[in-house]
């Protein structure tokens, strides 16, 4: 009989070699000894940092850390460390994400891990990509630069995700925050701001007024001017009192 499966909230780091194939093709013995040289790097930097390889496949690996925290310090550590050799002559995507997983003995798997992995391949090489989840729980705690990149929607993904990247240890806290939404400003219509405009308005409604004026004079009645007159009276009233507030 299967063990039950279980699941657990955990910080899980994918971590990849760029471009593996076309270098291991152009010096297979070099790569592979490089391979080992970066491998050696994050299982000691992953063990300093109290976290555990998951899985490996090939020139990646799975780890996961009970601190989100010693998870991208661990990442920026690995990172700088593989930069400062350059004789390893392999660059590294790393990817962070805080979620749910799935575990199978040593194994984990899930949609947590599979985040965490898509990020890996959005990452620049020898960059450091994390999601929402991770940052909240870093940016005060950090030291390091972290960048918005925006809504990406990762392969296989429904939805996307909000993005970040992490700056080297030493860059200064120079947080780039998810921006907020910006409200949109409501446009409003408003009376004339000045005398000038308000005579000008005046005398537009005035015309208005004669042509009406004449409609009366011709048919012997007052009634097309004089409401209209009163209403024109009204309006122009109503406009004047701010500029009189204001003692223009």
């Amino acid at each position: 009989m299967s063990p039950p499966v279980q699941r657990k909230l955990t910080t899980i780091l994918a971590a990849d070699a760029d471009g593996y194939s076309r270098v291991m093709e152009a010096d297979e013995v070099g790569t592979l000894g490089a391979l080992r040289a970066a491998r050696g790097v994050f299982s000691r930097f992953i063990e300093r940092h109290h976290g555990r390889i998951a899985n490996t496949a090939g020139d990646g690996l799975i780890a996961e850390f009970p601190s989100v925290v010693e998870a991208v310090q661990c990442a920026i550590e690995v990172q700088r460390e593989l930069a400062e050799d350059a004789q390893r002559g392999l660059k590294f995507r790393i990817g962070v994400h805080l979620g749910d997983v799935l575990v199978d003995g040593d194994d984990l798997l899930g949609e947590g891990v599979n985040l965490a992995a898509r990020l890996q391949s959005m990452a620049a090489p020898g960059g450091i990509l994390i999601s929402q989840q991770v940052y909240d729980q870093v940016q005060k705690k950090l030291s390091v630069g972290f960048e918005y990149l925006g809504e990406k929607r990762p392969k296989n993904f429904e939805e996307s995700v909000a993005v970040y990247s992490v700056g080297a240890a030493g860059d200064g806290d120079t947080r780039s925050a998810r921006p907020t939404r910006t409200p949109e400003r409501t446009t409003t219509t408003r009376g004339p701001s000045s005398w000038p405009q308000l005579r000008s308005e005046a005398l537009r409604l005035g015309v208005i007024l004669v042509v009406l004026l004449t409609i009366d004079v011709a048919t012997g009645t007052p009634f097309w001017v004089q409401w209209p007159a009163l209403g024109i009276g009204a309006y122009l009233a109503l406009k004047a009192v701010p500029l009189i507030g204001r003692g223009e």
